[in-house]
């Protein structure tokens, strides 16, 4: 296990800061996404760390030492690319054990291992298979295999999973999981997929023009977004204006239009301060309007539906706001009729001080 810290990192290419003094703290047998746009410097991040990329400034350092010096191949280092690069004239076996014959291993020693690590992927029997004759998903494995084969302090991961398809993409996601905790191997993964950096991280860095502007568990980021910017990438949100009316210890209300809305927790800014909230469409909940009456229901018209599949989409008018809600249920409600939506308060954000306008 290895802990890894990005101080100050800052790359530049030419007069493009790629890379714009990035500080981060990754604990050792911990699983980190680096998540962003194309081009947000999330990439060149995992290439200085790998030592592919020499930092224009800051340090790395792997257990409190710096690695900044280090050529890639003495740092350790286990990289998996979104091409699987494996050798095609090659078969399995010795794909997952050249890492080994590389080192000088014997070849008894690199058939153990090499047994051994295709038990642990999944592969038992491939062994004598060559790229060719496996589907996208296998040829994943044997490339994470022939990356944990040597023990690698670090397991880094650029966008691993894009040339899969929406089934085989979940049934990788669900196998790295298992597979990075049963190894307990420090990871840093790079995606622009926020699915997959929710269900994957322990903690997830959100990536803007190469700053981290948010980092902490999946569940603070998608839920407690910093900015609207942050909100708006993690996904449809719903984005509230309005003035802070009341607080206490533990809740406050704002108001938005003619309708107070009571939120679960205390924010940082005064009554009286104009304040911006957010709530995801998932956590809204729809009713008929002959359902009982409860904290933050508010009268609504439908204005647009849109059918996903498992769920549906609403577009409701409240008086000047417009919401949108996610449902499960197996309740319709169509065009024009006339509504409830709650607005649970456990889950209404309001964005810290100085991001009340979109």
């Amino acid at each position: 296990m290895t802990e890894l810290r990005l101080v100050n990192l800052v790359k530049r290419f030419g007069d493009v800061t790629a890379v714009d003094d990035i500080s981060m703290t990754v604990p050792d047998g911990s699983f980190v996404a680096l998540l962003g746009y194309s081009g947000c410097g999330k990439t060149t991040t995992l290439r200085m760390i790998a030592g592919l990329e020499e930092p224009t400034s800051g340090d790395i350092l792997f257990d409190g030492e710096s690695v900044s010096h280090l050529p890639p191949n003495r740092r350790n280092i286990g990289m998996i690319f979104q091409r699987y690069v494996l050798f095609p004239h090659m078969n399995v076996a010795r794909n997952v054990g050249f890492g080994l014959r590389m080192r000088g291993l014997s070849k008894t020693a690199i058939s153990e291992r090499v047994k051994e690590v295709l038990e642990i992927v999944q592969l038992s029997g491939f062994e004598r298979r060559f790229p060719s004759q496996l589907s996208g998903g296998q040829q994943q494995r044997v490339a994470i295999a022939r990356t944990v084969i040597t023990n690698p302090k670090l397991m880094l991961m650029d966008e691993p999973l894009s040339n899969l398809d929406a089934k085989l993409r979940e049934e990788m996601r669900a196998f790295i999981t298992e597979l990075q905790k049963r190894l307990n191997i420090t990871t840093v993964f790079v995606t622009h997929d926020q699915v997959e950096a929710i269900e994957l991280a322990d903690h997830v860095g959100v990536m803007f023009d190469g700053e981290i502007v948010q980092f902490g568990p999946p569940e603070d980021v998608f839920n407690r977004p910093q900015t609207p910017q942050i909100a708006d990438f993690m996904g449809a949100t719903n984005l509230i204006q309005g003035e802070l009316s009341a607080k206490s210890a533990h809740k406050c209300v704002f108001k938005t239009g003619s309708n107070c809305l009571e939120v679960g927790y205390a924010p940082p800014q005064d009554v009286g301060a104009s304040v911006l909230a957010t709530i995801r469409p998932e956590h809204l909940n729809i009713q008929p309007t002959n359902a009982p009456s409860r904290a933050n229901c508010l009268k609504a018209r439908v204005a647009g539906t849109v059918y996903h599949g498992g769920t549906v989409s609403y577009h409701l008018q409240v008086d000047d706001l417009e919401l949108e809600v996610r449902s499960h249920s197996t309740r319709r409600f169509t065009k024009g009729e006339e509504v409830v939506v709650e607005l649970n308060p456990k889950h209404l954000w309001i964005f810290p001080a100085g991001s009340a306008e979109v």
